[in-house]
């Protein structure tokens, strides 16, 4: 399946996400409430069968955060980017992916203990390099208490 096929595709899933053929990947910005229904569907469906998810990756926009997912199907050989975002930055969550993908298991940590999007239903949401001194030093409105990091 080319990008093309695959924004098609996607789109024919969920009314509410916005598909675009990006430069490298089909892209796919969908509403927290429908990523892991969505996320089901890209691992279920024969035609696309995303089975290895590569990556998460936290981002701190500004004014939103959010994550963006690799997704690759083995079988296929296709890849996809599926992003999620929310403007809450004092209680940011999303829901895990975990029971889809067990390589989320760490990868969502990952994000957590850097930029402290939640991840609602997670096994076991817990820092995974920094201890509960730190902040989230991912973020942008991140201050470093003892000058490590200076503009």
């Amino acid at each position: 399946m080319n990008k093309t096929e695959l924004v098609i595709f996607v789109k024919s899933l969920s009314q509410e996400c916005e598909v675009k053929e990006g430069r490298q990947f089909a892209e796919a910005t969908v509403p927290a409430s429908s990523l892991h229904s969505l996320a089901v569907q890209l691992r279920e469906k024969e035609v696309c069968s995303f089975d290895f998810l590569v990556s998460i990756t936290g981002v701190d926009y500004g004014q939103d955060l959010g994550a963006v997912y690799h997704l690759r199907s083995t079988k296929h050989g296709h890849m996809m980017v599926l992003k999620v975002r929310t403007n809450d930055r004092e209680n940011p969550h999303f829901d895990s992916v975990t029971d889809i993908w067990k390589s989320a298991d760490f990868l969502e940590r990952e994000v957590y203990d850097l930029l402290g999007i939640k991840f609602t239903n997670h096994p076991d949401l817990r820092r995974l390099f920094l201890d509960n001194s730190w902040g989230f030093p991912l973020r942008k409105d991140y201050v470093d208490d003892i000058n490590i990091v200076t503009k």
